[in-house]
C-alpha cells in the first residue's frame, strides 16, 4: 500500500513536470511541488556564425512547463553550427524590403537563421513560407508565452520570422542535430 500510494504521487508529479493535466494526489502524506523555473538566460541579443549548411525544412513550436519553444530544421546542417541571430526589436521589419509586418503580443522577438527556404541549386521552396503571413502548420492557441508567429522573408541565403511574445522574456537558442532551438521562459 505504502509503494501504492508514493507511486500515484510520483506519477502526478511527473505528468505535471511535463505539462500533463493530471488531478493533485488525494492520499494522505503525499505533497506537491510546483516545476522550478530557473533559466538565467536573459533578454539580449544571441548570435552565432553563418555556416552555409542547407536549407530550412520547417518549423514547428512546442509547449513545456516552463518555457515554449520554436524549433527550425535544418536536416543538412548535421551537427555543425547553423547561423542566427535573435533579439527583441520594437518592430518588425520585412528584409529587404522594410515592409512593416504587424506582429501581435507585448513584445516581438526577430529570428534569422541562416538558412534559406529554398533550395540552393534549383530554387524551388523547401518551407512554404509567404511574406507577412502566419507560418504554415503552427497553431500557438494555449501558449503561455508565444502569442504571433509570420514569416518574414528568405533572402540571400538568410530566413527571417516575427516571433510575438508577451512580454520581453529570458530566451536561449541553442542547436542540436539539425535543427536550431529558441526557447522563451514564461516568466522572468
Amino acid at each position: 500500500m505504502q509503494t501504492r500510494r508514493y507511486g500515484a504521487a510520483l506519477a502526478a508529479l511527473t505528468m505535471a513536470a511535463v505539462g500533463v493535466g493530471a488531478a493533485a494526489p488525494t492520499t494522505a502524506g503525499a505533497a506537491a511541488t510546483a516545476v522550478a523555473c530557473q533559466t538565467g538566460w536573459g533578454s539580449l541579443p544571441k548570435t552565432a556564425v553563418d555556416a552555409d549548411l542547407g536549407s530550412l525544412t520547417d518549423i514547428r513550436t512546442g509547449r513545456q512547463a516552463c518555457y515554449d519553444r520554436m524549433v527550425f530544421d535544418v536536416p543538412t546542417a548535421g551537427s555543425d553550427t547553423i547561423g542566427y541571430t535573435v533579439h527583441y526589436v520594437d518592430t518588425f521589419y520585412q528584409d529587404p524590403t522594410g515592409t512593416r509586418i504587424p506582429i501581435s503580443g507585448g513584445a516581438i522577438i526577430e529570428v534569422v537563421v541562416s538558412a534559406p527556404s529554398y533550395d540552393l541549386e534549383t530554387h524551388e521552396a523547401t518551407y512554404p513560407g509567404r511574406g507577412g503571413r502566419p507560418l504554415p502548420g503552427v497553431d500557438l492557441t494555449g501558449y503561455r508565452t508565444f502569442r504571433d508567429a509570420k514569416f518574414g522573408a528568405s533572402f540571400e541565403g538568410t530566413t527571417q520570422i516575427g516571433l510575438g511574445v508577451r512580454a520581453r522574456l529570458p530566451f536561449r537558442v541553442f542547436q542540436l542535430p539539425d535543427r536550431l532551438v529558441v526557447d522563451v521562459a514564461h516568466s522572468w
